[in-house]
């Protein structure tokens, strides 16, 4: 419950609901209409760069800000996250065709002899595991204590990456349990240089941004792309620094513009004659269940719903929220990125704009509160033995803390009903009795779960 994914690069979310494959694409004012929404109203984020492709031709919708002078366009650079998972899997497709390596292999076999990989009960971990979410790691190690958590990655070396592996247990036999793989596209991508000898980014450039022709999606920017990069913000809309990676690349180092991105969906529509096309089949051909009709392929997450197969991913970083997925059935395509926090919003955004069967983000207004009345609101509310929410108002601003989570900010819509923007999640207020709140009810994945006021 409220796991906060701001640090820990955003996974998938995405929303239930009935309805049928809709083949028309949206009309571009009510497209910039929904952005402006977003924007102007929600406030999810500060600007929006929407991308797609229709019958060939290639469609870019903005709406907000860059957060420099520069006005946003899709060429405006972003960090793309979790979409670098699908690069590290398509990296790993690639040097399976050329025979550098096998979905098979182990992943010890790569690495360094004094390096003890976790198995199960024999069963070791393999690429395929990696790559397909289910290695049975956890999503993020257990010794990631970033000394600077505005930029959390960059001191993640390979050799605390190799101490814990050789220290873990495994608690899942591999290819049998679904967990977002944070530890597992890094410690891939981190093999995959191992293996080739060069550093990931070399890799992912040469074998396929240049054959491509992505000439702005790198991991070290450019002069120019340093000048179109996009201010990234925090789901309170603040600005926030960029992140950088050394050990765990392949989970999220890569930045992209909406042009690089289109070039590269273009490919997942018609992959014919270019020179991935063998290593872009294979992600999609191997896959794993996940839940709910969700399953999960090479870093792609594949969705049948609604009578439609849609293939998406998300990503995210502290300060950037990133969508790509088409269908294929109806080819309906979209790319979002937005430069602000906001990844259930983004996510719910992108699967509506590729299928309208599913729903539209809900759209929450914020609204300002009396200080005295946020204050009848502090104090602890439990959930469950184990899972307490504490409230703190400050002025006017409301701040919940849940068990072993950091603090997030709440908004309001009313004076008693508060939305999360670092992730869906909502809280209800019982009205004050004698001064103080008796109750709150946290509303979460189609669950209420209440909580009392503790003494």
């Amino acid at each position: 419950m409220l796991h906060r994914r701001s640090v820990l690069l955003a996974g998938p979310a995405l929303l239930l609901a009935r309805g049928r494959v809709q083949a028309q694409p949206m009309p571009e004012h009510d497209l910039v209409a929904i952005l402006k929404q977003r924007v102007d109203i929600g406030r999810d984020t500060m600007g929006i760069v929407a991308a797609t492709i229709d019958g060939g031709r290639r469609g870019v919708a903005t709406y907000g800000q860059s957060g420099s002078d520069r006005p946003l366009d899709a060429d405006t650079v972003f960090e793309i996250g979790s979409i670098t998972k699908v690069f590290t899997s398509l990296l790993l497709a690639d040097m399976v065709l050329r025979g550098e390596v096998a979905l098979s292999d182990p992943a010890a076999k790569f690495l360094p002899a004094g390096v003890r990989m976790p198995e199960f009960e024999g069963t070791p971990i393999t690429l395929l595991d990696l790559a397909t979410y289910t290695s049975g790691l956890p999503r993020m190690p257990s010794n990631f204590a970033p000394k600077d958590w505005n930029n959390p990655y960059i001191d993640y070396t390979a050799e605390r990456l190799y101490d814990f592996l050789s220290n873990h247990k495994l608690g899942f036999k591999p290819g049998t349990h679904y967990e977002y793989a944070n530890l597992g596209f890094g410690l891939l991508g981190h093999i995959l240089e191992l293996r080739a000898g060069k550093s990931y980014e070399e890799l992912v450039v040469s074998r396929i941004c240049t054959p491509l022709g992505l000439d702005d999606t790198r991991i070290t920017l450019t002069g120019s792309m340093r000048q179109r990069l996009a201010q990234g913000h925090n789901a309170g809309l603040a600005p926030v620094a960029n992140w950088d990676f050394l050990a765990l690349a392949g989970a999220g180092a890569l930045r992209s513009t909406a042009n690089d991105l289109l070039k590269f969906l273009a490919v997942c529509l018609d992959p014919a004659d270019t020179p991935i096309a063998a290593a872009l089949k294979m992600t999609l051909s191997e896959r794993r269940p996940r839940a709910d009709q969700l399953d999960v392929a090479l870093g792609w997450f594949v969705s049948s719903r609604f009578g439609d197969e849609l293939i998406w991913k998300s990503g995210g970083t502290g300060g950037y929220a990133v969508f790509i997925g088409y269908s294929t059935k109806t080819a309906r395509n979209r790319i979002l990125l937005s430069n602000a926090a906001d990844y259930d919003v983004n996510i719910a955004l992108g699967t509506h704009l590729v299928n309208a069967a599913y729903p539209l983000p809900k759209l929450h207004r914020e609204v300002p509160v009396d200080p005295a009345v946020l204050a009848a609101y502090a104090g602890r509310y439990e959930i469950s033995p184990n899972f307490i929410l504490t409230v703190r108002p400050d002025g006017g601003r409301l701040f919940i803390e849940a068990t072993e989570q950091a603090e997030c900010e709440v908004y309001a819509e009313s004076e008693t009903e508060f939305f999360y923007r670092v992730v869906d999640a909502q809280v209800s207020f019982a009205r004050p009795e004698g001064g103080a709140a008796p109750s709150l009810t946290l509303h979460q994945n189609g669950k209420d779960m209440p909580g009392k006021r503790l003494p």
